[in-house]
């Protein structure tokens, strides 16, 4: 699978400029595809062949290398338009920068390839049925010749049900953890369909079943290291996540505004025209606006912060950097969450028509915010806040 399929974006403004482009493009028919259930399958194919998939390729490989602060544009843009379709990209992302940090220059060579070609990397990370979240069961059992038997079961696998590559987060016989690269239809990989979420209900975060699946060494990345120094690995997935949560906000609140304005009727006590004239109304789209921009403007300021942490990292710019993405992520949970059930009290009965669809956003909302709780990362703010404590490396801040 090598050769050029896609675009190859050239900078940061060109990235913003073709997410956007999509954003436009996808809010089309994301009711719809949300009201039947119908997976993105053409819409990961242009985002494919847009190049997008491949803006965080270094430049020494022929990427465009964005910024962090872009590249939550970018998915803040996304997710504007269709929560699902931006939540699906987002390991995909993640272990592009896995790569980046532990992964061979031959490793390198040929993944940076293969994304910057419109591969799709998934995931095959959280396991159900165990203690915790970083119980992880998997085994990576090695081989005589120097490769390696996967054996497993995944859930939450969101992305891989479209993805060419599916990384697995997997245990070696030291009980270290690794990252294995695994082709999509490798013999003993199943994905199954069977995702049932109220909320992000075209991700198809279903089930990876990995029975058997060899595994050539060179497919396979040290990821325990990553944690053996600063790291800005959690920094990097949170970051995304808190992107996503403001673009729901974001489409919730725009989404609300054109239907009061288009279709809600004033109430006969206000004696106005129309609803959009109502001060009671208007007090509470300022309201919900000011949350939407304090989520927004934590997200850059977060980005900003893993940028400079990237520039130069130390274990105190990295745990600043933890910080300001816990402090974004926060912010736009509460925000989306807000805006998304908030919809229907400013937009009035109307706005619950199932045939609209509009309680798709705090479907999502409320479905992505459950990911990892916020009320950890409040406490790591606060512990760093009082007594400097710096928040743990263990990728999830």
């Amino acid at each position: 699978m090598t050769g050029p399929v896609a675009h190859v974006i050239a900078d940061d403004a060109e990235a913003l400029a073709v997410a956007a482009e999509l954003a436009a493009e996808f809010r089309t028919g994301a009711a719809y595809r949300d009201a039947e259930r119908r997976l993105p399958r053409l819409e990961l194919d242009r985002l494919s062949d847009s190049g997008l998939l491949g803006i965080t390729v270094p430049r020494s490989h022929g990427g465009a290398d964005v910024t962090a602060e872009t590249l939550a544009g970018v998915f803040r843009l996304l997710a504007s338009a269709d929560a699902s379709l931006a939540q699906i990209p987002q390991s995909h992302f993640v272990y592009v920068a896995v790569l980046r940090r532990q992964g061979t220059a031959e490793q390198q060579k040929f993944f940076f390839e293969e994304v910057l070609a419109g591969r799709r990397l998934g995931n095959a990370q959280s396991e159900a049925g165990t203690k915790h979240v970083q119980d992880i069961r998997t085994r990576l059992v090695p081989q005589p010749d120097g490769s390696y038997v996967l054996e497993g079961t995944k859930h939450y696998s969101t992305g891989a049900l479209f993805a060419d590559w599916i990384p697995v987060l997997a245990r070696g016989d030291d009980e270290e953890l690794h990252v294995a690269y695994v082709p999509r239809h490798a013999p003993g990989v199943t994905v199954v369909d069977d995702w049932d979420g109220m909320g992000q209900r075209t991700t198809a975060s279903g089930t990876v079943r990995l029975e058997s699946v060899l595994v050539p060494r060179d497919r396979v990345v040290p990821h325990h290291l990553t944690f053996r120094g600063p790291q800005l690995h959690g920094a990097l997935a949170q970051l995304l996540h808190a992107a996503i949560d403001t673009g729901i906000a974001e489409g919730a609140l725009t989404e609300a505004a054109e239907f009061v304005r288009a279709k809600s009727r004033p109430w006969f006590e206000s004696g106005l025209e129309t609803a959009a004239e109502d001060p009671l109304l208007i007090q509470q789209f300022g309201e919900l606006a000011l949350g939407v921009r304090a989520a927004g403007a934590l997200l850059a300021e977060a980005a900003r912060g893993v940028d400079a942490a990237a520039a130069d990292l130390t274990d105190d710019s990295a745990a600043g950097a933890s910080i300001a993405v816990a402090a974004a992520k926060v912010q736009a949970a509460r925000a989306a969450v807000e805006a998304g059930s908030a919809l229907f009290e400013v937009a009035g009965t109307r706005a619950a028509l199932n045939g609209l669809n509009l309680n798709r956003h705090w479907r999502d909302a409320r479905t992505h915010t459950l990911h990892d709780p916020v009320r950890w990362k409040v406490q790591h703010i606060g512990r760093y806040v009082l007594n400097g404590t710096r928040p743990p490396r263990h990728g999830l801040l």
